[in-house]
This record gives structure tokens, C-alpha cells and sequence, in this order.
């Protein structure tokens, strides 16, 4: 594993500014020095039809309820088609389309009536028990694989430079990039 210490700047030209100073200056190797760009929470196509996340985490609880809103629908569809065949004198196909209807309507109101929106105020306070998770932040990545020696020094010149969130990683490293970087991962951040 190589050490590796990163830093997010806001503009490209700038990180590649402090990229060009630490090649030239502090006697980095291009082959050190990786500039990329991470992409915002939620948009890192990690499946086919995009995504970080094999499922929308506030769509979970409304699950079950979609269920029991089908059936409901179903049953309630099933009533109303077949009061409408006999009252109005309609043929077989009333009761199948109400049903149909009635699963679809009920499968949108059950799964809606649990589903949590993305930043939902309960009102609640975040006790101290409670682990807030943090997400990486998009922007352009400064990375650059470091020794024991150097670690320090590149810390704190991306930090003069201006970068945010300046952290320190332990990965691989291979032809000139930080090959194992996972942008889902929480950064380990150096104060």
C-alpha cells in the first residue's frame, strides 16, 4: 500500500497550479502527482442505469405498503368493476380494467404514503450516540503518493494552497494514479 495525501480544490486551473508547484519545486514526479475530478454524492454510475446505490434508501419503508396498497387496490378495483357490470350492464373486461386501475392507484398511494423525503426535518436532534457519516464532497482531487517524509510537508502545502478537506490515505497507487480511490468512501480528513 502506498501513503497517499489528498486535497479538494474548488477550480481545476488551481489544483493543477499547485500540481505544476510540487512537480517543479518540491521535487515530486509527475508519476506522483494525480489531479481527477469527483463527482457529486449520488452520481458516481456505479450501476447500469446510474446511481451509487443498488436502491433509493427512502423508498425502503414504503415497500410493504405498496403491497398492501395493490391488494387493496385489487379488491376495491374488483368491487367497483363488477357493480359497474351488473348496474350498468357492462361486459367482463369492467371488472379487469378496474382491477388493473385499482392495483396501479393502489400501489402508488401505498408506496408514497411511507416513502421519506431525501432531507426530511423531523425536528429531532442528533444525540451523541448517533454516527453522522461523512460524505465526500465533489470537486477536483489533488492527489499525490508521498513518503513517511514527505507526508507532513504535502499536507501542509495543499492546505496553504488552499485545498479543503485535506486527507490522508493509505491505497494504490499505479501508473501516475491513486487506482483505488472509492469516492463512496468517507474521507479521512486531517485537522
Amino acid at each position: 500500500m502506498s501513503l497517499i495525501v489528498a486535497g479538494r480544490f474548488q477550480t481545476l486551473d488551481r489544483a493543477e497550479e499547485v500540481a505544476h508547484h510540487l512537480i517543479d519545486d518540491d521535487g515530486f514526479q509527475r508519476d506522483d502527482v494525480n489531479v481527477f475530478y469527483v463527482n457529486p454524492p449520488g452520481q458516481h454510475a456505479r450501476y447500469p442505469v446510474g446511481g451509487d446505490e443498488h436502491t433509493d434508501a427512502a423508498m425502503q419503508p414504503g415497500r410493504q405498503s405498496m403491497f398492501v396498497g395493490v391488494a387493496a387496490g385489487v379488491i376495491i378495483g374488483a368491487g367497483v368493476g363488477y357493480g359497474a357490470m351488473q348496474i350498468l350492464e357492462l361486459n367482463w373486461l369492467a371488472p379487469l380494467i378496474m382491477i388493473a386501475v385499482g392495483a396501479y392507484l393502489g400501489s402508488l398511494i401505498g408506496a408514497m404514503a411511507k416513502a421519506k423525503p431525501a432531507h426530511e426535518d423531523t425536528g429531532t436532534q442528533v444525540t451523541s450516540h448517533e454516527v453522522v457519516e461523512p460524505i465526500r464532497e465533489s470537486g477536483v482531487m489533488l492527489a499525490v503518493h508521498v513518503t513517511e517524509d514527505s507526508e507532513v510537508r504535502v499536507e501542509d502545502e495543499l492546505r496553504r494552497a488552499g485545498a479543503r478537506d485535506v486527507e490522508h490515505a493509505s491505497g494504490s497507487w499505479n501508473n501516475g494514479k491513486w487506482s483505488d480511490f472509492d469516492p463512496l468512501a468517507a474521507p479521512l480528513t486531517v485537522h
